[in-house]
């Protein structure tokens, strides 16, 4: 076992030091880029919103390199010492090895330019995000021209990442993979749970359009794809890197977009489930989908930042419910270290949904480039759930430039009437 587990006692498992914020990519919804003003006024908002007492004070990057740049440090690095936000880094892993290299340079130097402002505030390490989706059967089907990466490749990667930052700031620091969570029951891609520190796990029980997703039985899907990954994680942590409830967009089956709703999904998952328990990345705070009508929108606060939510973040005590509740005991991992490398822990949460009315509908999934954008999980009973994000890698400069929308409606359009 890896020693970097070990320090996830200080940066992913210990209650005390739980954290919780939200994702950002490196550009806008509109796909212009985004530099260190931009960046400051997100995390400022983030720190800010009413109700939340300053809790989400951590930023998941998908990125080291500036957009609109080779291979310079990613200008989230300086607001987040300005705001003092913690970091939550991420490599992008699905533009091959060239790539890699541009994003290794990025953060070696980063810890040369910033030293232990920016080293002491990084809380986890992410070489790549849903790479391992993209290049499975569903993914492929959402989008052929789909890029990933293979279960070799992030292992190669990972490995990588670590030898750039021994004896750093950062050598302590733990080094996972984030993907979609029907990717991790999948025996193909044991490699790299084996290789990483923790799982980061994407899930929208929202789309996943062929089991009960309404609003009421969110929570339980929500439960059964934490308690899949913590399984298949081997005694490792488990990261919540993606997951929440659009605020408006188009009905996916029993899915439907409202605050309301968003609300409902945000107090069963994360006030009665997540936060405080599990490091928790909420999707998210400013809306990142294309500014398209078919796409859901996941802001929080809409599509402009704010401190203003569009539904109350207030976390009240946990209630029972006669009508609608779900409970869980997941087993996950809180490093206690010793010579022969031993990893245990345990964590027990429960989740009561509150029941609001849903209607049938349609779909529509996004993701967008430069790492950000909802995963669609399309769940079923049995076989891995298709997921819809699809991020397409193209060139290491472009890469981090553009956004790319994949449509869910070719896949689904058999099974969703549009409203």
């Amino acid at each position: 076992m890896h020693a970097s587990l070990f320090a996830l006692a200080a940066s992913l498992s210990v209650a005390s030091a739980v954290n919780r914020g939200f994702n950002y990519g490196a550009v806008t919804r509109e796909g212009a880029m985004k530099n260190e003003a931009s960046f400051t006024a997100e995390f400022k908002a983030a720190k800010g919103l009413a109700n939340t007492d300053g809790a989400f004070s951590s930023a998941r990057l998908y990125t080291m390199i500036q957009s609109g740049t080779t291979n310079s440090p990613i200008s989230a690095i300086p607001a987040a010492i300005a705001t003092d936000t913690r970091l939550f880094l991420g490599l992008w892993a699905s533009a091959g090895q060239t790539n890699m290299d541009n994003e290794i340079a990025a953060l070696t130097s980063a810890i040369q330019q910033y030293g232990e402002e920016f080293t002491s505030r990084v809380n986890g390490i992410s070489v790549g995000s849903e790479d391992l989706y993209r290049i499975s059967p569903t993914g492929l089907s959402n989008d052929p021209l789909g890029v990933g990466a293979q279960p070799a490749d992030l292992v190669k990667y990972i490995k990588q990442v670590r030898k750039a930052i021994a004896g750093t700031g950062l050598s302590k620091v733990a080094v996972g993979h984030v993907d979609t969570w029907d990717v991790w029951r999948n025996g193909s891609n044991s490699a790299v749970i084996d290789e990483a520190d923790f799982l980061g796990m994407n899930t929208f029980p929202y789309f996943q359009i062929t089991e009960d997703n309404s609003i009421e039985n969110a929570p339980t899907l929500f439960n059964n794809a934490y308690d899949i990954t913590v399984a298949a994680a081997k005694g490792k942590p488990v990261v919540v890197t993606e997951t929440g409830w659009p605020v408006s967009g188009k009905d996916a089956a029993g899915g439907h977009p409202s605050t309301a709703n968003a609300r409902s999904y945000y107090e069963a998952v994360g006030c009665n489930t997540l936060f405080g328990k599990t490091d928790t990345y909420w999707y998210t705070l400013v809306d990142a989908n294309t500014a398209v009508d078919s796409q859901p929108q996941f802001g929080i606060v809409g599509t402009t930042v704010s401190t203003k939510s569009l539904f109350d973040l207030t976390c009240d005590p946990v209630k029972s419910s006669s009508s609608s509740s779900a409970s869980r005991t997941a087993t996950s991992s809180s490093a206690s270290g010793s010579a022969t490398g031993s990893a245990t822990g345990s964590m027990t949460t429960s989740v009561s949904a509150s029941a609001t009315t849903v209607s049938p509908g349609s779909t529509s999934a996004a993701g967008t480039g430069s790492g950000s954008g909802a995963s669609a999980t399309n769940g079923t009973s049995s076989g891995a759930s298709p997921t819809s994000t699809t991020v397409t890698a193209a060139g290491a400069a472009s890469q981090m430039k553009a956004s790319t929308i994949v449509g869910f409606f070719g896949v689904i359009a058999a099974l969703v009437a549009f409203v």
